[in-house]
């Protein structure tokens, strides 16, 4: 029996990259997974992938109306929800802050950061009736900064500070807020975003040297680490940001 058998997760952003490496893991351990996520291409290559035990659900997670009527549909599907996986994000664009236009700023937010206002919202009652989890998707580049990119690495220090607040808010139900933080992850984003270095030749080089046991993952590293802090195994830990970075957090390196 998996760490994870009978709960209904919520995983936005899972029909690719580290959501969809987390939902695989979920799905082995014996989850059943409601994935929000744009309507596309990439949600019809997950459904096909999954098969069975995953409800796939397309929408934007910005959207308040559309979050709304997604944890609803889950609840008519599945009786309960007993954890949220807040994992959509986008990463562009890569500048510094005076050349991000006021446009680009609201996106970011409104994706990475207020998307965990609407599914809090609209999931919270069922998480207090299962004393359930919510698990949000950071990045050490919250804690180390990174050049570049500043107002993603503002939303993420955002999903920081926000774990530890609803972690207190949301103890006396019974309820574990964590978030989980990878340092370089290869994915789809990560690759569009070394498409937009200036020195594109040298970055996967200085991807694999960042992270001290010597190079950089694939997602099943974060499906791991996040199965276990959804599971009873981690039943002791809430407001925890939990480093999965080969050990980047002893300080980036430099090429």
């Amino acid at each position: 029996m998996g760490k994870l058998q009978g709960k209904v997760i919520v995983v936005t952003g899972g029909s690719e990259g580290i959501g969809f490496e987390c939902v695989k893991e979920y799905l082995k351990e014996g989850a059943e997974v409601a994935i929000f996520a744009l309507k596309d291409r990439a949600l019809e290559n997950a459904k096909e992938a999954l098969g069975e035990g995953v409800l796939a659900i397309g929408m934007d997670c910005s959207k308040e109306s559309e979050v709304k009527a997604a944890m609803e549909s889950v609840v008519l599907k599945y009786g309960k929800i007993d954890a949220v996986q807040n994992n959509a994000g986008i990463v562009d664009p890569s500048k510094s802050l005076d050349e991000t236009s006021s446009e680009e700023w609201d996106r970011l937010f409104n994706v990475n950061l207020k998307s965990i206002f609407w599914t809090t919202k609209y999931a919270i009652s069922e998480l207090k009736k299962s004393k359930g989890c919510i698990l949000s998707t950071s990045s050490m580049t919250a804690q180390l900064g990174q050049p570049m990119h500043a107002v993603y690495t503002a939303t993420k220090g955002a999903i920081d500070a926000l774990t530890r607040s609803m972690a207190l808010d949301y103890a006396p139900f019974g309820i574990r807020v964590n978030a989980i933080a990878p340092a370089g992850v290869w994915t789809g984003a990560l690759n569009r975003w070394c498409d937009e270095q200036p020195n594109k030749d040298e970055i996967v080089k200085y991807l694999d040297d960042i992270h001290p046991l010597g190079y950089c993952p694939k997602g099943d590293v974060i499906g791991t680490a996040a199965a276990f802090l959804l599971s009873d195994e981690a039943k002791f830990m809430t407001g925890q940001i939990m480093n999965v970075g080969g050990g980047a957090e002893l300080g980036y390196r430099k090429i």
